[in-house]
C-alpha cells in the first residue's frame, strides 16, 4: 500500500505560479512512476505529467513549457511546478503513483483555481 498526501493548491491569477507537492509513504520501495492528473468539471481525468524511475518525464501537450515535474527521492516527494497558469488549468489535481506491480494509488485531490 502507498499513501499520498498532496499540498500546494489554491487560487492564483492568470499568469501566476503554483507548486504542488505530493508526499508518499508506505510501500514506497515499489514505486515505479509518479505523476499528476487533473480533472475539470464535466471533463475526463487527464494525465498532466509523469516521471518514472531514471528521471524520464512526460508532459501533456497543453502544459509543455509551463509545468515541470520533479522528484525528491530522499523526501519521497513529487512536485509539479506550474508557471504561466491560465483559466483552462483550473481543475482538481491528483497525485498518482504506479508500482512495479502495476498497481495505481491516488491522492485525495487538491483544487487549483486560476481566476482574476
Amino acid at each position: 500500500q502507498v499513501q499520498l498526501v498532496e499540498s500546494g493548491g489554491g487560487l492564483v491569477q492568470p499568469g501566476g505560479s503554483l507548486r504542488l507537492s505530493c508526499v508518499a509513504s508506505g510501500s514506497i520501495f515499489s514505486i515505479y512512476a509518479m505523476g499528476w492528473f487533473r480533472q475539470a468539471p464535466g471533463k475526463e481525468r487527464e494525465l498532466v505529467a509523469r516521471i518514472i524511475s531514471g528521471g524520464i518525464t512526460y508532459y501533456a501537450d497543453s502544459v509543455k513549457g509551463r509545468f515541470t515535474i520533479s522528484r525528491d527521492n530522499a523526501k519521497n516527494t513529487v512536485y509539479l511546478q506550474m508557471n504561466n497558469l491560465n483559466p483552462e488549468d483550473t481543475a482538481a489535481y491528483y497525485c498518482s503513483v504506479r508500482t512495479a506491480g502495476a498497481h495505481d494509488y491516488w491522492g485525495q485531490g487538491i483544487q487549483v483555481t486560476v481566476s482574476s
